[in-house]
C-alpha cells in the first residue's frame, strides 16, 4: 500500500482526479490552515499566509487549532523547548521578528489570548495572525490589552475541538498545516509545494514570483565550500543520530556527509533502534503523512525512493550488527549507503540472506564475516548508548544533527547546520580562505 503511495505517478493522478472534481463542482481552490497559538511553527508560517492569499485567487481558511495528543508526539516536553530554539534561528535567517518585544512568550495570556481570537466573529483571521505576531514577538502589553477585550466566556475550547475534528476528517493531526486538495503541507519548509502547485494550476495572479514567497527557498539554499576552509579544521565533530526504519534518515544521509566533507569536519554516526522497536507506536495517519511527505522529499532531492521493504525487526538488527562488522572494514558509509538505497528505493528485504548478501555484496564485505558478525549481539550497548546521548542533547528522534551547542532535527535543517558551521568559521576574512 505503501509503494503505491509514494509513487509519484499515483501523486500526479490524484491531483489530476481533484482538480477535475473542484473544476465540475465549481469550487474554488480552498486553502485550509491550522494554526496553534503556542506553536512558534503556526507564527513562522502565519508571517507568509497574507502574501499567499494576495498572490494567489484562492479560498484562505484559517482555525484555531491545536496538535493532537502524546500518541502523536513521543516527547511534548522536548519538542515545546526544542521548537522555540529552533523558530528562532528560522526566524533569523527568514527575517522575522521572533521575541523581539521580550525575552519569552507571553504564556499566562494565552488562553485571553484564544479566546479574543474566538470572540472576534468574522475578523477571526486577522485576529488569529495578529495574537500569534503578538504571542512570538513576546508582546505582554498587547497580549493584556487584546485578552481584556476577549468576551467568549471560554469559547475557544469548543473553537480548538471543532478545528481539530475537521483536520482529524481531513487526515492529519499536527499544527502549523496547510491543506490543499487532499495533500498536506508543513510550515514554511513545505510552502514551495503549495505554491508549485498552486503555479502550475495557474491560480497566481500575475506571472512574477511574491517576492516574500520566494525568498523562503532562497534562504535555504546553501552552497558548500569547494575545499575545506582552514577555519574548519578545530571544529567540533558533527554526530548525526541515525535510524534504519526513517525515511528522512535516508535521505539526509548522502548530504551529512557531503556537507562533513566540504568543510573537511568528522562526521559520528550514532544508530539507534526505531521509535516502534522502543516500545512507541506511530499512528496510522502519522505514518501515511511521513511516506507522502517523505516521497516528495524524495523526488525533489533526485533520490531513489518508492519501492519499500520494512526493516522492522530483524531487518533493523541485522544491519546493526553488519554495520559494525563493515566499520572494522572500514566500509561503514558504503554499507549504510547501500542498506538505505536497498530499503527504501529497492524493495530489498534485509532481513534475508538474500538481500542481506545484495547490500554487503555491493559494499564489498566478505559473506563469511558477514554472517558471523549477524550472529553477535555486541552493537546493542552501543546503540542504547547513542540513544541516550541523542536524549541529552535535547532530541528524541531521527534524524538529529549535533554539533557543539548545535542541535538540528529533521532532514530539512541541513541547510541550518551548514549556517551554523559558516559562521563558526566566519573569521571576517571569508570563510573559504
Amino acid at each position: 500500500m505503501l509503494n503505491i503511495i509514494c509513487s509519484p505517478r499515483t501523486r500526479k493522478l490524484r491531483r489530476l482526479l481533484t482538480e477535475k472534481r473542484r473544476r465540475l463542482t465549481r469550487q474554488p481552490h480552498v486553502v485550509s490552515v491550522f494554526l496553534q497559538l503556542d506553536d512558534p511553527y503556526s507564527y513562522i508560517l502565519s508571517y507568509y499566509l497574507t502574501s499567499l492569499k494576495s498572490h494567489y485567487d484562492i479560498e484562505l481558511r484559517l482555525y484555531l487549532s491545536q496538535a493532537r495528543g502524546a500518541e502523536f508526539q513521543p516527547a511534548p516536553e522536548l519538542l515545546a523547548e526544542y521548537a522555540v530554539a529552533d523558530c528562532a534561528r528560522l526566524a533569523r535567517e527568514l527575517s522575522i521578528p521572533f521575541l523581539d518585544k521580550g525575552g519569552y512568550p507571553p504564556t499566562e495570556y494565552r488562553v485571553g489570548l484564544s479566546d479574543a481570537v474566538a470572540a472576534s466573529g468574522e475578523q477571526s483571521d486577522a485576529e488569529l495572525l495578529r495574537a500569534l505576531a503578538i504571542f512570538w514577538r513576546g508582546d505582554s502589553e498587547a497580549a493584556s490589552r487584546m485578552s481584556v477585550t476577549a468576551s467568549s466566556g471560554g469559547k475557544s475550547a469548543a473553537v480548538i475541538d471543532r478545528a481539530q475534528q475537521l483536520q482529524r476528517k481531513l487526515g492529519h493531526y499536527n499544527s502549523a498545516m496547510l491543506h490543499y486538495g487532499g495533500e498536506w503541507y508543513w510550515g514554511v519548509d513545505r510552502l514551495h509545494y503549495l505554491t508549485n502547485r498552486l503555479d502550475e494550476l495557474g491560480a497566481a495572479n500575475g506571472d512574477t514570483q511574491h517576492p516574500l514567497l520566494a525568498s523562503i527557498r532562497q534562504a535555504m539554499k546553501i552552497s558548500l565550500p569547494v575545499k575545506p576552509p582552514a577555519a574548519a579544521r578545530d571544529l567540533p565533530a558533527i554526530e548525526f543520530f541515525y535510524s534504519l526504519r526513517s525515511p528522512y534518515s535516508y535521505l539526509l544521509l548522502q548530504r551529512i556527509y557531503e556537507i562533513a566533507d566540504a568543510f573537511g569536519v568528522e562526521l559520528n554516526l550514532r544508530l539507534i533502534l526505531p521509535m516502534v522497536m522502543r516500545g512507541m507506536q506511530v499512528p496510522r495517519s502519522k505514518l501515511l503523512y511521513i511516506a507522502m511527505d517523505a516521497a516528495r522529499e524524495a523526488d525533489r532531492l533526485g533520490i531513489v525512493f518508492g519501492k519499500l521493504a520494512d526493516p522492522v525487526g530483524s531487518g533493523v538488527e541485522r544491519c546493526l550488527a553488519v554495520y559494525q562488522y563493515a566499520q572494522s572494514e572500514n566500509r561503514g558509509r558504503e554499507f549504510l549507503l547501500n542498506a538505505g538505497t536497498a530499503i527504501w528505493g529497492q524493495g530489498i528485504d534485509v532481513a534475508t540472506d538474500t538481500g542481506m548478501r545484495k547490500v554487503t555484496g555491493r559494499t564489498g564485505l566478505f559473506w563469511p564475516g558477514v554472517k558471523a558478525a549477524m550472529k553477535s549481539d555486541d552493537w546493542r550497548e552501543s546503540v542504547e548508548a547513542n540513544r541516550e546521548s541523542m536524549m541529552d542533547s535535547g532530541s528524541w528522534g531521527v534524524p538529529t544533527m549535533h554539533m557543539g551547542d548545535f542541535v538540528a532535527w529533521g532532514q530539512d535543517r541541513d541547510w541550518l547546520l551548514v549556517r551554523h558551521i559558516e559562521e563558526l568559521c566566519d573569521t571576517g576574512d571569508g570563510i573559504l580562505v
